[in-house]
């Protein structure tokens, strides 16, 4: 299936990873290559560009020639930001995209369909936003956001201090697609340093 000309995306990579001792949790190594390698493997093939977004020297990531961007909101004000980030991204190098979906980058086995799933839900529900979930809970990083709110989100941001994904969405007609969780939970994010051993045994299943 190839992707949707109308859709770019944003990885989050911009957090301060404090519950895995700091640093950058992505280039942690899983299977034999950093974490990010298996996200962008998957994040890619699904929309028609993609935007790293980091903090911190642009160096660190520039082997794998992606745009990379800071925040647009200063102060390390979480995934929220690097929405915000991407949406302002995709207007400016991409006049054309009215969607951007936004990818975690400690959940190496998200669904290769993600991006597709959210479109369809949109369609059906004629929602202003779509967000994945999974085992009864919902996973707001992992989101199809419309680029025209990107204004909106900025002057939430700045004007009353909005952080919370949840906070935002609440004001707006949003649909969840529920993903199954058998083998395993498709969203299973690499947080704390044993998570990385648990994520060695699941990818070993995902390579069956």
């Amino acid at each position: 299936m190839s992707a949707p000309a109308d859709t770019v995306g944003v990885l989050l990579a911009g957090g301060l990873a404090r519950r895995m001792g700091g640093g950058d949790k992505p280039l942690r190594v899983l299977g034999g290559r950093p974490i990010l390698d298996h996200v962008i493997a998957r994040a890619q093939p699904q929309v028609a560009d993609l935007l790293l977004n980091i903090n911190g020297d642009p160096a660190r990531f520039e082997a794998y020639g992606l745009p990379t961007a800071g925040d647009v909101i200063e102060g390390h004000a979480g995934p929220l930001a690097g929405v915000l980030t991407g949406m302002e991204w995709a207007r400016a190098e991409h006049p054309g995209a009215r969607w951007l979906a936004s990818f975690a980058t400690d959940a190496p086995f998200f669904p290769e369909t993600l991006v597709a799933r959210l479109h369809a839900a949109l369609k059906v529900d004629g929602a202003d936003m779509a967000c994945a979930m999974s085992g009864g809970r919902t996973h707001p990083v992992f989101a199809l956001w419309p680029v025209a709110l990107a204004d909106d989100l900025r002057a939430v941001m700045v004007g009353e201090d909005m952080r919370k994904i949840d906070a935002w969405t609440a004001r707006y007609r949003i649909v969840h697609v529920d993903f199954p969780i058998v083998p395993f939970d498709p969203f299973f994010n690499i947080n704390k340093p044993e998570n990385l051993a648990e994520a060695e045994t699941l990818m070993a299943e995902v390579a069956r």
